[in-house]
């Protein structure tokens, strides 16, 4: 039997947001598996919208430098949104992106031996900065989109995005990034969610639709709604435009004649927990207190 962790049951706890207790025992039944887990509870209906996304824990900020036909965009983390905002913060994460940019590098080790400036490198600078501010300053990741025409949208330090479009004009580009930025569609139209993503929410449908009793020929029917719902949900062409949701966004590009071939969204901290002190006493207290009752 696969050992299950504190960390496990935690990570569990904060994508379902169900009861460590609940989360404890779908890990043992899938093996200690989180994904097959969260399945297990979509199927059984205990986990009505199981969160897509890492928990969101790390602080920081997301910077876009474009020029040319280009756009960098890169995260800097730091521990606290205070350190974020800080200036000496702010000025070294925006020259990491102009020099990453001018350099048309996204790789985060190439970044950190670029020349910073004073005889510095990269790296240097952020260990001089983490000296100062008394911090953990991390160069986490960077995306380099390049396009003739691009779109870029930063929604406070947290969210950037740059989407990549033909034809049109650039206020629909900029509503569209703008739309990727607070719906983050998973992709752009239906036909390019990945087949092993369409496969794995169909077995969910269709396990929850199978309860209902109903005939196999009004199951299908329910199993093809939810999948057609979902789409809606998660493509960018068929959702609601955030400007204007009685239209969607496929219409707008339509009527406006553009055409996006590229989106890219980065959101500070995605899939970085924070340490949490003492989860595994919490758990550990947990289970015992459920021993006990059970054998009361």
């Amino acid at each position: 039997m696969a050992e299950i962790t504190a960390s496990m049951v935690k990570e569990l706890r904060d994508r379902t947001g169900l009861g460590m207790m609940d989360c404890k025992k779908a890990l043992a039944e899938a093996g200690g598996d989180i994904e097959v887990a969260i399945d297990n509870m979509r199927k059984s209906g205990q986990a009505k919208a199981a969160k897509k996304a890492g928990n969101i824990a790390a602080d920081g900020a997301i910077i876009i430098a474009q020029a040319d036909g280009r756009a960098l965009l890169i995260e800097v983390n730091s521990q606290t949104d205070f350190v974020a905002k800080d200036e000496n913060f702010t000025v070294f994460a925006n020259k990491v992106a102009e020099i990453a940019l001018a350099n048309n590098t996204a790789d985060v080790v190439a970044i950190s031996a670029l020349p910073y400036g004073d005889g510095q490198t990269i790296e240097e600078a952020r260990v001089a900065l983490v000296q100062k501010i008394g911090e953990n300053i991390q160069i986490r990741r960077a995306v380099l989109v390049e396009g003739a025409t691009l779109a870029t949208y930063r929604h406070g330090l947290k969210i950037g995005v740059v989407v990549g479009y033909t034809g049109g004009d650039a206020e629909t580009g900029k509503g569209i990034a703008m739309h990727v930025a607070a719906f983050n569609p998973l992709a752009i139209n239906a036909e390019d969610v990945p087949a092993e993503v369409l496969e794995r929410e169909k077995e969910i449908f269709a396990a929850k639709a199978r309860e209902s009793g109903k005939p196999e020929n009004i199951v299908e029917k329910m199993i093809t709604g939810s999948l057609d719902k979902y789409l809606n949900e998660v493509t960018l062409t068929r959702q609601a435009y955030v400007i204007d949701n009685e239209k969607k966004v496929g219409d707008v590009l339509k009527a406006a004649g553009q055409t996006v071939n590229t989106i890219v969204r980065l959101e500070v901290g995605e899939g970085i927990e924070k340490k949490v002190d003492n989860f595994a006493e919490e758990v550990a207290a947990a289970t015992a207190a459920a021993s006990a009752a059970a054998a009361g």
